[in-house]
């Protein structure tokens, strides 16, 4: 019997969202997905609106952008590739194999993605790429969990082997360097077999109990990807949704606590029980990244 692996790709609001009960909404979708998926890929609505605007230039940013954005994203991902080196044909199982890479204990299922480089039609036409600075660039993105490209912090930095890790880090502080536990890399384009991809490997990226050569793996295809000569997609399982998902907890515990809109709830009969159990779910989740 052949395994079929589930993948969710889900939109999670950010403070952009103006829905009251959005943190509900939030926190009953991934606490049941969760429990029910193999991996969840999570797109931030704030980030992706970003994206349009600042990247793609667009004005007046509809629901179609944001999809095509995330399509786009999506597309850099999955389209064929070879998931292994000297490979001769395409994974016929891409699912499977990102599964396989990136999802080694079921206790952590979040993945993002982050592509790059992602411009306007207009802009392409000018613009030039080299693997040497998109390779910085995305693994910049990676340690200091940003979504895009303009904006990177530079200053975040691995920890220096041997560095103690501070006796009060967790998940409601603000995390400078974006921990990892397993990392896919996937490239297309031009002279994609002479990427030099070793800054991945650093052990430092990743949490302790995983080999760093288990942790990363790479997909490669000359074949170029929606007119972008060159370009790089990273999918990552990390502490990246830590800052996030504990506010959307903490807003929606509030309101709990004061019983606000729940009855909007009950009436369709979702229970206050059932509030609790996915408040449970989440911050189990919460702290097992926040541990890494």
């Amino acid at each position: 019997m052949l395994f079929q692996p589930h993948l969710y790709s889900t939109r999670l609001s950010g403070p952009m969202e103006l829905v009251i009960v959005q943190n509900y909404n939030s926190v009953l979708t991934l606490s049941h997905l969760y429990q029910s998926a193999d991996a969840l890929l999570v797109h931030e609505n704030d980030a992706i609106h970003k994206i349009c605007a600042q990247l793609m230039n667009i004005k007046k940013i509809s629901f179609r952008d944001v999809n095509q954005v995330i399509a786009h994203q999506l597309g850099s991902v999955f389209q064929p590739t070879y998931s292994s080196e000297g490979a001769s044909q395409y994974s016929r199982s891409p699912l499977g194999d990102l599964m396989e890479s990136l999802v080694p204990h079921p206790e952590f299922k979040m993945l993002s993605l982050r592509n790059i480089p992602q411009m306007s039609e207009n802009s392409l036409a000018y613009s030039t790429f080299t693997w040497p600075g998109l390779i910085k660039h995305l693994r910049q993105m990676l340690i200091a969990n940003a979504k895009m490209e303009e904006g990177i912090d530079w200053q975040v930095r691995p920890p220096l082997p041997g560095q103690p890790v501070p006796p009060n880090a967790s998940a409601n502080k603000a995390l400078h360097f974006n921990t990892s536990i397993a990392n896919l890399a996937v490239l297309r384009g031009k002279d994609v077999q002479s990427v030099d991809l070793g800054g991945f490997r650093d052990p430092a990226l990743y949490t302790s109990w995983l080999n760093p050569q288990e942790a990363f793996k790479v997909w490669k295809t000359p074949r170029a990807f929606n007119k972008y000569e060159k370009s790089a997609s990273l999918v990552s399982n990390s502490q990246f949704l830590l800052k996030l998902m504990d506010n959307i907890v903490g807003k929606a515990w509030n309101m709990f606590a004061s019983k606000a809109y729940v009855h909007q709830y009950t009436k369709f009969g979702i229970e206050e029980e059932d509030f609790l159990d996915c408040f449970t779910t989440l911050e189990q989740v919460l702290s097992s990244y926040a541990s890494l």
